[in-house]
This record gives C-alpha cells, sequence and structure tokens, in this order.
C-alpha cells in the first residue's frame, strides 16, 4: 500500500535528475584520450607474433614502436623505472630482459659474463630485471658523500669563556664499472666538489684507488704519494633504503699503513692484489672516528641536497 503523501515524479523529470547525478559522478578525463585505453605490448621486432595493431593513442601513433625501442635501449636504468609509470604500453614495453640485461652486465662487468649468468640462473630464476632489483651493486650515477662533524676546542679569552668549534668535513668516493674509484676528503660542499671528481682534476686532490665487489663488502685502496707512500684501505658493506636502491654504505673498517719504499705501484695497477705484501704491519692504524656511513648523490641532485647545508644550519646528519 502506498501513501498517500508519496511524490510522484514525471518521467521526464527523473530521466533529467538521472543524467544530472551521472554528471557528478563520471568525471572527464581528458588525458586518457592521448593515450589510450586498450593498449597491448610491443612485441619484438620481426617476431612472428607481431600483428598490425592501430593504437588510438596520439604518442603512440606519432611513435613507432621500433623508434620507441631505440629510445629506450639508450636509457639509463633508473630513467628506464620513471618511463614505465607513463602508461601500460611503456610498463608492458621496459618488461623486456634485453634492456636490463645490457644494465646488469654493465654493472657487473669485473665479474665476467659467464660467472653473471651463473648467478642469474642460481639466484634470480633467470630474470635481468630481478637481477637489478636484488643484487647489491655500486652505483656510478652520482656521489657516495659521508659527512662527519667533530667538536674543537677554540682559543680561551680571559677566565670567563671557553669557545668551541663544531668542524664539519666530507668524504667522497665516485665509482666506476672499471674497478676505480675518485677519493677526495674536503670541507667543500657537494656543489663545489662535484666538479672535481675526475680523471682530469690534480692528483694531489683526488686520489685514484681501486676496488672489489663481494656479494655486498666492497674493498677500497688508494695510495697517499709522499717519500714513504702510504696505503688507505677500507671495507664497505652497500645497503638501500628501499628495493634496489643502493644509496648508503656502512664503514666497517678504515686503515692506513706505510708501504715500503720498494713496492711502490702505480694506481693503475691492482692494489688490492698486492696490498699484502706490501703494507707494514707495524705502522697500520685503524680510525675509529669520523666513519659516518657514506649517503649516495645522483649527479642531478647535487645541486639540492641536504648535504650542501652549513653546520649553522644542519649541525648532525642521520643517513638512515
Amino acid at each position: 500500500m502506498t501513501s498517500d503523501y508519496a511524490l510522484q515524479v514525471p518521467d521526464e523529470l527523473e530521466t533529467a535528475l538521472q543524467l544530472k547525478t551521472v554528471q557528478y559522478l563520471v568525471a572527464q578525463r581528458p588525458w586518457l584520450d592521448l593515450y589510450g585505453v586498450n593498449v597491448r605490448p610491443v612485441a619484438p621486432y620481426g617476431s612472428v607474433v607481431r600483428m598490425v595493431n592501430v593504437d588510438p593513442a596520439l604518442i603512440h601513433r606519432c611513435l613507432p614502436d621500433e623508434l620507441l625501442f631505440e629510445v629506450f635501449s639508450r636509457m639509463a636504468p633508473y630513467d628506464l623505472g620513471r618511463a614505465a609509470c607513463v602508461c601500460r604500453k611503456w610498463r608492458y614495453t621496459l618488461r623486456n630482459p634485453v634492456f636490463w640485461r645490457n644494465a646488469c652486465l654493465k654493472a657487473w662487468q669485473l665479474s665476467g659474463m659467464v660467472e653473471n649468468y651463473k648467478i642469474l640462473q642460481s639466484k634470480y630464476e633467470s630474470s635481468w630485471r630481478k637481477m637489478w632489483l636484488l643484487r647489491p651493486r655500486i652505483r656510478t650515477d652520482g656521489l657516495y658523500v659521508s659527512r662527519n662533524t667533530y667538536i674543537r676546542a677554540g682559543v680561551r679569552e680571559w677566565a670567563v669563556t671557553n669557545p668551541v668549534h663544531l668542524v664539519c668535513y666530507y668524504r667522497y668516493m665516485r665509482f666506476f664499472p672499471s674497478g676505480r674509484f675518485l677519493y677526495k676528503t674536503s670541507g667543500q660542499a657537494v656543489k663545489d666538489v662535484v666538479k672535481c671528481m675526475n680523471f682530469r682534476a690534480s692528483k694531489t686532490d683526488v686520489f685514484i684507488g681501486r676496488h672489489t665487489l663481494t656479494d655486498d663488502e666492497v674493498e677500497a685502496a688508494f695510495m697517499y704519494p709522499g717519500l714513504r707512500p702510504t696505503m688507505w684501505r677500507a671495507c664497505l658493506r652497500l645497503r638501500g633504503t628501499t628495493l634496489g636502491a643502493n644509496n648508503r654504505m656502512d664503514i666497517l673498517s678504515l686503515s692506513t699503513s706505510k708501504v715500503n719504499s720498494d713496492g711502490v705501484i702505480e694506481p693503475e695497477e691492482d692494489i688490492l692484489g698486492r696490498v699484502e705484501w706490501q703494507e707494514d704491519d707495524i705502522s697500520r692504524v685503524s680510525h675509529n672516528r669520523g666513519l659516518a656511513p657514506f649517503t649516495f648523490v645522483p649527479f642531478e641532485e647535487v645541486e639540492t641536497s641536504v648535504l650542501n647545508l652549513p653546520v649553522e644550519k644542519m649541525d648532525y646528519y642521520v643517513p638512515g
């Protein structure tokens, strides 16, 4: 039984109200017209399953699949990750193992191609992308920076003041896929030092050494020049704040020792391979200060990094 007070709505008005409600529930998304909705992954060039597919997206109609593949093959691995967030077609295209195989073979070129293929099959289920994300690696697209601070007593004035100074200095390391690295200790900020972290810089300011990577441990060594050279050696451990980041390095040990004058070698030679019989164990000194973890700073972020802040604005930095 219906109520006598029920509101009778005409059919034309009811249809208009429904259309008005749908207009608020379904928002207009014009950017979907640019990228398309129904997309398919790009098959390899020359594949049998490759079929003519008319993509409604404007960017895909103007950019052929072959040219898109060539563009991706020349991009850095971290840029590939950003490109995968553009649309579904790009995400499916970047699943191609060719892109990640080249990145992995370049990152671990010291291990050799045969050893890399063995590790790929035994630990990472033959997935190059999984190997890139899970296997520890040294990043070469920036600098590893260790910010250290200590307190130094100042000059005492009269009998009522006893000033102290907060001193800040940095350790910089830049690694290369060939097994070499550059090291510099300076009080300058990151944006000022990045310009001289190259092989063309003066060897009195930047030192050249060798490094090796075993699992997540890094062995690095170089020599201070002089009448009796000093060997600098460090053992580091790689880790990351997120999966595949590898943006932190903890200093496990740091030591310096004198080198016999008859065993001096050039920086280009294998220092780590000959350091055992060159070092003087009596003069070895293990350092337990200035061991703040290294933080990775990409080249595109050196100008805006928080490590550029002076001690007046950031007295202590926690890498995390």
